[in-house]
């Protein structure tokens, strides 16, 4: 772990908007009372580096922590207020209010195929950055989609590589070609990404795993897949298999279950929306 503890307010904040900018992981604390000085402030990295202090080295490492759990379950933004007891200081706490500042959320699509179009379009709109990477350079290029932040006309393997995957990361497969299918799916499961969702029927599938099970891909890793992708619309169109994907993406990324609210009962956690 690195830490920067004699560090500058000014320091902090461009280091903050550097790693906004940069779409990093971090989570940002603020001292709020209990303990001096109020108002310090403390950033924390996905990759264990720590950027300030909150005053006392034993409320960085617990701050720090608790961060890194945070940062851990996300699901978007999220912002939380801890207590923490001030040792040696009878029934004395300090408050802190952390922060997660997540970077966009990204979408890489292996297979430029009629159904990433639709569902590029989809992701943008919703605030995804998006990556379409295949090997065929015919589907994979500027003119087929113009307005995707990343084109990787190369192999899963290659493209993979060349990308930073981790838990801001939704990932599906749409080529129904092995030679494809196959290697995108095992470098996902070696990565640490959010969602991995791969086109196809039930009997595809069981197909498919059953030979990547006998090349050593464990039925753990296998059961990440989301397959077959999407919610159940009844899609029939590439607009309306795309909507599915895109709609199964949204409920994993906001922990939800799909289905009509109207099921759920007249009040629901999120007031009747």
């Amino acid at each position: 772990m690195s830490t920067t503890s004699e560090t500058a307010p000014t320091d902090i904040l461009q280091r903050l908007e550097a790693a906004l900018a940069a779409n990093e992981l971090v989570a940002q604390a603020t001292l709020l009372s209990g303990a001096e000085p109020v108002g310090a402030k403390l950033l924390v990295f996905a990759g264990g580096e720590v950027v300030g202090s909150l005053g006392a080295a034993w409320l960085d490492e617990l701050v720090r922590r608790d961060a890194a759990e945070m940062m851990g379950q996300l699901r978007g933004s999220v912002a939380r207020s801890y207590e923490y007891e001030v040792p040696g200081e009878m029934g004395q706490r300090a408050r802190v209010f952390i922060e997660v500042l997540p970077p966009p959320p990204r979408l890489v699509i292996f297979g430029g195929v009629h159904i990433a179009l639709p569902l590029a379009a989809f992701a943008k709109i919703l605030g995804f950055r998006v990556v379409v990477a295949d090997p065929r350079s015919h589907f994979a290029n500027r003119e087929r989609f113009p307005e995707v932040d990343l084109i990787l006309a190369e192999w899963p393997e290659e493209a993979a590589e060349q990308m930073a995957l981790g838990p801001a990361d939704y990932c599906v497969i749409l080529t129904h070609d092995p030679k494809i299918d196959e290697p995108a799916l095992k470098a996902l499961l070696s990565q640490d990404v959010a969602y991995v969702g791969a086109i196809g029927s039930r009997a595809t599938h069981a197909e498919r795993f059953e030979r990547m099970a006998r090349q050593g891909v464990s039925a753990e890793a296998l059961s990440r897949v989301y397959a077959p992708i999407g919610l159940d619309l009844k899609a029939e169109t590439p607009e309306e298999i795309a909507l599915a994907i895109m709609a199964e993406i949204v409920a994993v990324r906001r922990g939800g279950r799909g289905g009509f609210l109207k099921d759920r009962g007249a009040r629901t956690e999120d007031g009747g929306r």
